[in-house]
């Protein structure tokens, strides 16, 4: 006992003041709680960060839609091999952006980054994204002016994201602010992108070397019905289809101006052509009608006769042809 009370009395040191009492209990408590309140203040900035769209997160991408309005025609070209090859060996440095689906809960809705998403699909990773909460508007304008940004839409898909968006009813403020457009630009995109049949359009893809000067002249010449009835003909030409598809358009623009410049190789509808013969045999007719002009050339016994009976007789047939007409257009 007593060899205790020694070694009590070497280790024991001065007795500790109130004020020592009170300092270990406040550094105690603050040493126990300093975790909590880091951890609380993280969950709070990464709650904002979240609010507002900055935090990044790994969604499955089955449960990632695509964008309500297209901007790109799906091509599987150099640079998307380029990109894919890039995220599987490095992963994916630049996230997508998403806004919640807003008719399907769970889901999410693309505003950008589509290939980035198709990516990983195919190769079974999480795709990387910023989620923000958007309106169409919203959703339309950040869309188109990442992409106008980025400079990887070629003129051909934007001038075709325009016109789908002026069919869904959306104004040209919204559709220039999208693409960071004038009106003037505007103009030319949408007259592009309607002039030019659709069929062409489809078989040229997004074209990405070709500028807007290039799309100007193909539509210049389309607008002749008989160089868009050829141009339709050209892209389904083995030809054609032979060609690489960064080699279709001027394929096809070189095949067009050498139409206009020598016009018979246009190849024309053929007329329609019809025979009548009357119940005697005495009279016969070739009716042609090439949607301008409809000739009438009569043969056989009566043919001169008739045919001078026509002639005297073409205003009364007029009378009773205008009369007929009337009375199918008012179901009298």
């Amino acid at each position: 006992m007593a060899r205790k009370n020694l070694l009590a009395s070497v280790t024991a040191g001065p007795e500790p003041s109130k004020a020592d009492h009170e300092a270990r209990s406040d550094y105690a408590r603050r040493g126990a709680s300093r975790s909590m309140l880091v951890s609380i203040d993280e969950m709070a900035e990464n709650a904002r960060k979240m609010t507002a769209g900055e935090t990044i997160v790994e969604l499955d991408p089955a449960v990632v839609d695509s964008s309500f309005v297209a901007d790109r025609i799906a091509e599987t070209d150099e640079d998307y091999l380029l990109l894919r090859d890039a995220i599987a060996q490095n992963g994916q440095s630049t996230p997508i952006l998403v806004r919640p689906h807003p008719e399907v809960p769970g889901r999410y809705m693309i505003v950008f980054g589509h290939r980035r998403t198709r990516v990983s699909r195919e190769l079974g990773i999480p795709v990387r994204a910023v989620i923000k909460n958007f309106e169409d508007i919203a959703h339309i304008v950040a869309q188109g002016q990442e992409n106008a940004a980025r400079s990887n839409l070629s003129f051909i898909e934007k001038s075709l994201f325009a016109k789908k968006l002026l069919a869904m009813g959306q104004v040209k403020d919204t559709i220039k602010s999208a693409l960071m457009v004038d009106d003037t630009l505007l103009s030319r995109m949408l007259s592009v992108a309607e002039t030019i049949p659709s069929p062409v359009l489809d078989a040229l893809g997004a074209s990405k070397s070709v500028g807007r000067d290039r799309w100007e002249e193909l539509k210049k010449l389309v607008l002749h019905p008989a160089v868009a009835e050829l141009a339709c003909q050209e892209i389904t030409s083995a030809e054609f289809l032979s060609k690489e598809a960064s080699e279709r358009f001027n394929h096809l623009l070189t095949r067009l101006i050498t139409s206009r410049k020598s016009p018979r190789k246009i190849r024309a509808k053929p007329p329609e052509t019809k025979l009548w013969t009357a119940d005697d045999n005495l009279v016969a007719a070739s009716i042609q009608n090439t949607g301008k002009t409809y000739s009438l050339s009569l043969k056989s016994t009566h043919a001169c006769e008739f045919g001078r009976y026509i002639a005297e007789n073409l205003d009364s047939l007029y009378e009773a042809f205008s009369a007929a007409k009337t009375r199918k257009e008012t179901g009298d």
